[in-house]
Formats: structure tokens, sequence, C-alpha cells
């Protein structure tokens, strides 16, 4: 089932690829962003990493705190910070944790062939812990823009 404005955001624990773990219960009191996305170092997935990352310190003049997900490795994390010069944190969930608990996982389909993958889909928590704006199938031009207009809303 898909988590919607209102919703309390699931709790989580999940390891950055810049060695740091953040958890819900760490974030407490702090407005944050969670966007999921497929796979590092894919066209789209790129696009929207950069975008985050430029307009970071814009989110941090608002205090909220934007963390990007997907389930490739810390190593692959990594790799994608360096190449495109990311900012942002970068958590990894392998075992698709999260992805689940956020009701992100699923099936979808491509050229006719169905597999169970990554939603993209961006999350706006506010400092309660409650969903303030849920975003599903995201497309990537001019999402951060919009993410950025519902986090001044705060």
């Amino acid at each position: 089932m898909a988590l919607a404005a209102g919703d309390k955001a699931p709790s989580f624990k999940i390891a950055c690829d810049d060695g740091e773990t953040l958890s819900s219960a760490g974030l407490k009191g702090t407005p944050y962003i969670v966007y999921f996305y497929p796979k590092d170092d894919t066209s789209g997935c790129t696009k929207e990493a950069i975008g985050f990352s430029e307009s970071l310190k814009k989110f941090d003049k608002l205090g909220v705190r934007v963390i990007g997900i997907s389930k490739d490795s810390l190593e692959s994390h990594a790799k994608f910070r360096k190449k495109h010069k990311l900012k942002l944190a970068l958590g990894s969930d392998p075992d698709i944790k999260m992805a689940k608990d956020w009701g992100v996982w699923g099936e979808k389909t491509l050229y006719g062939r169905k597999y169970m993958g990554m939603e993209r889909a961006t999350f706006l928590v506010n400092a309660k812990g409650v969903i303030q704006e849920a975003w599903h199938k995201v497309k990537v031009p001019g999402h951060v823009e919009a993410v950025l207009e519902a986090a001044k809303a705060l």
C-alpha cells in the first residue's frame, strides 16, 4: 500500500556511503526528505541526484535533510557520488527492507517484461515524523523544484 500525506513515516535505520548511519530516531525533530530511486548511474537517477545535490544548500537553509535510497551497495554509491560530485547522503538498502516498509518496492514493466524493482518516489516528512507530501512514480524534470516548494511550506 502506498504511503500518503498524513501517514506516519515508517521507522528506519540505514547505512550511508559517507560512513554515517541515518535513522528515523536520529532525525527526530528534524524535517527530512527520503527519495527512492532505482539504480546508481542511470540516466534518470543521475539527473535526480544531481538536481537534489545542486539544491542541497536551499534545503539546508530550510533545515530539511535530504537522503537518497536505492538497493545499490555502499561501494556503488561512493563511485556514483564521486563521479557526479554529489553532496547528499546516499543510503544503501540491499535487502530492500526500507523500500518495502515505505511501499516503493513492487512489480514494474519494461518492454513488456515484468520484474520487481524500486519505484521512483519521494517523501517529505515533517519534524513530527508525519509524511507531509508523497510523490509516487516521479518524473524527474521539475521534481526537485516541486519538492523544494513543498519543503518551504513546512
